[in-house]
């Protein structure tokens, strides 16, 4: 997007203000704009489509440089995005925090809507996948489809995901059923919450592509929404199912990591 174009700034703080909410309580907020790419760059192979998104990038590494140079001051840190924006939090882990005094400031990196992969964490030691509730220092990714779905522009085919189940906080297979679903919410682009169902959905992580398969609801009800996804794509709920609990996690993991770093700065030295 052009940053000059008002409107679509406009619609760029409205998709924000949708997810704001699971972090508001529990951080600061630091969202810059972002020339971002279109959604027909993804009609392209990854090897056309990465100028675009190299010139996306740029303007996400300058904020954050501008970031810890003006506004951190040594802050833990909690990197979130949705989409694009979770494939721009890999890029910074990527370019940033294989400096290991900024990693010890990480809390956690919520990337969901955009593949985590094994070869991603074999170049890139500093990003790891989470593995549980609690850790820190660690990556929260998933993507959430029907159970009829077999491969999207996201999750193409061949490719695995490593992903978390955001209801028990699993890796493997094992199904979260819905009745542990604290609240899914259906906000507005004011950041409002319009609707909140609570156990709307269970789901469980297809360990042959590493997709957060979504149960209990049905596709016609959640329109894929986005041009080039098949019905059964539930790419735009991916945080609006399971809104509360993501709420819940960022306090969880923040508390922890702030437990442990007191705990390091109060050990006697020497």
């Amino acid at each position: 997007m052009s940053l000059s174009d008002e409107e679509t700034k406009a619609s760029f703080l409205g998709a924000l203000n949708m997810e704001r909410g699971i972090y508001e309580d529990s951080a600061r907020l630091y969202a810059p704009y972002y020339r971002q790419a279109a959604i027909k760059v993804y009609d392209l192979n990854e090897a056309e489509r990465e100028p675009y998104l190299k010139t996306a990038y740029a303007d996400v590494s300058a904020a954050f440089s501008y970031y810890l140079e003006n506004y951190n001051e040594d802050r833990p840190i909690i990197l979130a995005g949705f989409s694009q924006g979770a494939d721009m939090c890999y890029r910074l882990m990527m370019e940033y925090f294989g400096d290991e005094e900024l990693s010890d400031r990480l809390v956690a990196v919520y990337a969901i809507g955009w593949a985590m992969t094994d070869d991603m964490a074999e170049k890139y030691p500093q990003l790891k996948a989470a593995s549980g509730e609690t850790d820190t220092g660690v990556v929260i990714s998933f993507e959430c489809e029907s159970e009829t779905v077999t491969e999207t522009f996201i999750i193409p085919e061949g490719t695995k995901a490593l992903s978390i189940n955001p209801l028990n906080w699993k890796t493997d297979s094992t199904a979260a059923a819905r009745e542990e679903n604290a609240g899914a919410c259906f906000t507005d682009y004011e950041g409002n919450i319009i609707e909140e169902v609570p156990a709307l959905c269970g789901c469980y992580i297809d360990m042959n592509r590493g997709v957060l398969k979504v149960t209990d609801i049905l596709s016609e009800d959640y329109p894929a929404a986005i041009p080039g996804l098949p019905d059964g794509a539930y790419h735009v709920y991916d945080y609006q199912f399971f809104y509360r609990d993501l709420q819940e996690n960022v306090e969880v993991r923040l508390n922890q990591y702030l437990k442990k770093r007191y705990a390091m700065d109060s050990t006697p030295k020497g």
